[in-house]
């Protein structure tokens, strides 16, 4: 990773941003433009000139009006825990960090912001959705330092009809329209009850059989993950533990005792009917954690594996439901013709909702490397779309797939996307290089 030394332009617009927001809150340290230059990805491009820290949004729309007013690019920053090179640099300019800490777990630490971004979702979305749905007003900072309600001031309702949905525009917008700086998002109650489960199977086919019939079933898990044999491999390895080496579900079921007792009932004929081998479950708090404990530790434990000097790299797709094996086992050939990932690359998915992930690692310093890890993305992303589902259910477009996202719209989509952009940020200052060409 190159961190670019400060440039005259960095210099000659440093003290103009600490006379706009305070001297304490921008920075152009060595360090803090490292941590801000890239992501969990292999992307790696230049560190942005400064970064600021903005404590209200009225500071964000001051630095907004001034990179607007300047052309200086802005990069607006979550937390750095994306897969596509969001938050990269590749112009230079200024990261803006916001700092909002979503509290709910994305399966990797997360800001709101960032999860508004990228429309993220994880383990729990097959019960109650992405952010897409569950977002119902932004407050977002424009690139001429307007600011805007997407859903108008102080408004929290349930539903409305009332002119173009501009929060779902910006839900997944990726920062390229505007700086997130306050989300209204829906809130649940608290489950009564819990129960977990983890059952193993023979093959694949049989665990996505019975995750098909769950669904079918009509039982509203509360999660449903998959987890291939070799992640339970790399697990077992890292965290010392003795999870039989299958293809594993894991579920959890919410609701009162009354009816997660009729859940688990249906969920155990959907195991016996494809075949199960094992099966173990607790409604213990400290036992379910145990029991959840591999799913959770699947991409550190896959960093455990990677090789000195490696990044761990994941892709995602997500297919139609009834397309998800032939998904899947697609994605074991493509990693078993990799010539870098196929000894350690794991899968694990969100099957309740037919999204997947690819973890393994990868040496940014190496192009061989590269573009290996290249392939095995565009091989799966193909595969998703020849199946009609996208390239991407959850980490975005970014650097990394913005070819997937022609294929996968069509061009005059795209087009369309990019004049909304312009409407939004006629000057390209907003995360200027991500999702488009």
């Amino acid at each position: 990773m190159i961190v670019n030394a400060l440039s005259k332009r960095t210099f000659k617009h440093l003290a103009s941003l600490e006379g706009l927001i305070g001297k304490a809150n921008v920075s152009a340290g060595q360090s803090t433009l490292y941590l801000h230059s890239h992501d969990e990805s292999y992307h790696r491009t230049r560190a942005p000139d400064a970064v600021v820290f903005p404590t209200c949004t009225e500071d964000v729309a001051k630095v907004a009006k001034y990179c607007y007013d300047n052309e200086l690019p802005i990069i607006p920053f979550g937390l750095g825990s994306g897969f596509e090179g969001g938050i990269t640099a590749p112009a230079g300019g200024v990261s803006v960090d916001t700092g909002l800490i979503f509290p709910i777990d994305p399966g990797a630490d997360a800001t709101i912001g960032g999860m508004c971004s990228t429309s993220a979702s994880g383990t729990a979305a097959v019960r109650y959705g992405t952010m897409k749905e569950n977002t119902i007003n932004l407050e977002v900072v424009l690139s001429d330092g307007r600011i805007i309600h997407t859903g108008g001031p102080g408004r929290h309702f349930q539903k409305s009809s009332a002119g173009f949905n501009l929060t779902e525009l910006l839900v997944g917008s990726e920062g390229t329209l505007g700086i997130i700086t306050q989300a209204t998002v829906r809130l649940h109650a608290a489950p009564e009850y819990l129960h977990a489960l983890i059952a193993t199977f023979e093959t694949i086919e049989d665990s996505l059989a019975c995750a098909n019939l769950v669904l079918q079933n009509g039982v509203p898990v509360g999660r449903m993950e998959f987890v291939d044999p070799k992640s339970i491999d790399v697990i077992n390895k890292h965290s010392n533990l003795e999870n039989d080496v299958k293809p594993t579900l894991f579920f959890e079921l919410i609701g009162s005792p009354a009816s997660v007792q009729e859940q688990l009932e249906t969920v155990k004929w959907c195991l016996e009917e494809n075949n199960v081998l094992s099966m173990k479950e607790t409604a213990d708090p400290e036992e379910r954690k145990t029991l959840w404990k591999a799913r959770h530790m699947a991409y550190y434990a896959t960093l455990g594996q990677c090789r000195p000097g490696q990044q761990g790299y994941s892709t995602d797709a997500c297919v139609p439901q009834s397309k998800l094996t032939e998904m899947i086992l697609s994605a074991k050939e493509y990693i078993a013709e990799s010539k870098f990932s196929k000894d350690t690359a794991i899968i694990i998915g969100h099957v309740g909702d037919g999204n997947f992930h690819i973890f393994t690692g990868v040496d940014p310093s190496s192009e061989e490397e590269i573009q290996d890890i290249r392939e095995l993305a565009r091989k799966v992303a193909n595969k998703a779309l020849e199946l009609g589902g996208t390239c991407t259910g959850e980490h975005g477009i970014g650097l990394g797939k913005k070819q997937f996202l022609v294929d996968e719209k069509g061009h005059d989509v795209v087009e369309l996307m990019k004049s909304i952009k312009n409407v939004f940020d006629p000057k390209n200052i907003m995360n200027p290089g991500k999702i488009f060409f």
